[in-house]
């Protein structure tokens, strides 16, 4: 739309609602494909290895070599977002999603198969950066919670539906089909991406303030639209063009370090060592194949309806509560989890496993799966958001990579119970900091969470 076009009759409140659930609910099919594309592996693998032969080495380098992708992808996709705009990007990833599903399903190899991997990967990264960016950009204060959290809700439903898939392909052995099946919600992003709008902060940031407008208005009222319209114009007016380099300074410093110990206690407490390796572990623990995929089903379930119960209550009860009593809980599963082992002859050890991963998925669904999105999304100024929030995502990816390449070869040096017992340590760590540093966002205006953060203002 061109800046002298005539403006359009503002939609009523319930088209408002419905124009930015349905945009946002486009957005976040970015996060079911990253949800079904890593947890899809974890059934796969037990097909795979036999199939191409693979070591425990080789095994963990497959699992790895998406998150060498996604390092890439989340890099890679700040810099863009900020030039391009956050929708071509999100046209563009997936694309890529759809080829990278494609390529995997047709592996004849471990290299083919490698490659199609870190594409995924180069998706996976970068829209975990751009999907909860252009969301937060998008949605009213009092509903950006609950729509930035749909990300994380629909990366647990990615999950969950990989593991359906894994197990209704389980006899079969038929991980062409696991892998492969991504194309379908691939392809329907992509078709319906072109009906979205760009994100209004954007086009402000470029001077295109009547689309900036309109765009405000298929989720705000006329008297909302224009008051958000004049608070990006003051806060953008406010700040200087950044580097990289200059996200250390003084202004930028307490959100990017935010950032960045939300993303690191994310991994650190060992999350994608379950979605990853989970009917592995449980295989080992006495599981047959089938018994192993089932209940990682179940694992993945609770990630799933804990995600959707935190979604009720993110906007009502704040960040802040949810996330340090979630991360508390995951830290005394891990510990428990570690206990098991050390039982002597625990008859029914892979059900009590499966319980316990189940509570620690649901724990760790409920705080610091939401956090890593919403707060990454939330806590950046305007001007520098895809490169300030390329923080988090990189250290998510690059500290989700050691995790992926290290867990098999960990449980073989320190058994099961060290691993998990260094992962709830890395949690208090993680735990302490968020309690001293964390704001409380909920119903903040992102301008206004931006100023608290450089007073040092928990309120």
């Amino acid at each position: 739309m061109t800046t002298n076009a005539v403006p359009k009759a503002p939609a009523p409140p319930r088209a408002r609602r419905g124009a930015v659930l349905g945009a946002s609910t486009i957005a976040a099919l970015g996060g079911l494909l990253f949800g079904y594309d890593t947890g899809v592996i974890s059934a796969a693998l037990l097909y795979i290895a036999p199939e191409f032969a693979l070591s425990d080495g080789m095994q963990q380098f497959v699992v790895a070599s998406l998150l060498l992708g996604a390092i890439a992808g989340s890099i890679g996709a700040g810099p863009v977002v900020d030039r391009i705009g956050r929708k071509v990007t999100l046209i563009a990833l997936s694309a890529v999603f759809t080829a990278g599903a494609l390529l995997s399903a047709l592996a004849p190899d471990t290299t083919t198969l490698v490659v199609a991997r870190v594409l995924l990967g180069l998706a996976i990264g970068g829209s975990s950066l751009v999907v909860p960016t252009y969301i937060a950009e998008i949605a009213p204060p009092t509903l950006r919670g609950r729509l930035v959290s749909m990300n994380q809700l629909m990366i647990t439903i990615g999950i969950f539906a990989s593991y359906l898939v894994g197990y209704a392909f389980a006899e079969s052995g038929g991980w062409r089909w696991m892998v492969g099946l991504a194309v379908v919600p691939s392809v329907i992003m992509l078709v319906g991406l072109f009906a979205l709008s760009e994100s209004p902060r954007w086009l402000l940031a470029r001077g295109r303030t009547e689309e900036a407008r309109q765009a405000l208005l298929r989720s705000h009222s006329p008297e909302d639209a224009e008051a958000s319209l004049a608070e990006m114009s003051e806060a953008m007016r406010e700040e200087n063009k950044f580097s990289y380099r200059d996200l250390l300074s003084p202004k930028l410093r307490p959100a990017v370090l935010l950032g960045f110990a939300v993303a690191a206690t994310n991994q650190l407490v060992g999350v994608n060592a379950v979605i990853y390796y989970a009917p592995t572990i449980l295989k080992q623990a006495g599981l047959g194949d089938s018994a192993a995929i089932l209940s990682s089903v179940g694992i993945g379930a609770a990630n799933m309806i804990f995600t959707m119960i935190a979604l009720l209550f993110i906007d009502k009860v704040g960040r802040r509560p949810l996330l340090l009593g979630g991360t508390s809980v995951v830290i005394l599963v891990l510990f428990g989890l570690g206990a098991l082992y050390l039982l002597p002859s625990v008859q029914g050890l892979g059900l009590l496993l499966t319980a316990g991963l189940m509570l620690y998925e649901a724990a760790f669904a409920a705080s610091l799966g939401l956090a890593i999105w919403l707060i990454n999304s939330e806590v950046f100024p305007t001007a520098v958001r895809g490169k300030a929030a390329g923080v988090g995502t990189v250290t998510h990816w690059a500290l989700d990579f050691v995790i992926s390449i290290s867990v098999l070869t960990l449980i073989n040096a320190l058994t099961p119970t060290g691993l998990f017992w260094i992962y709830g340590l890395l949690g208090v760590l993680g735990l302490v900091y968020l309690w001293r540093n964390l704001p409380e966002t909920k119903n903040r205006t992102l301008e206004d969470i931006e100023r608290s953060l450089r007073k040092g203002n928990q309120a």
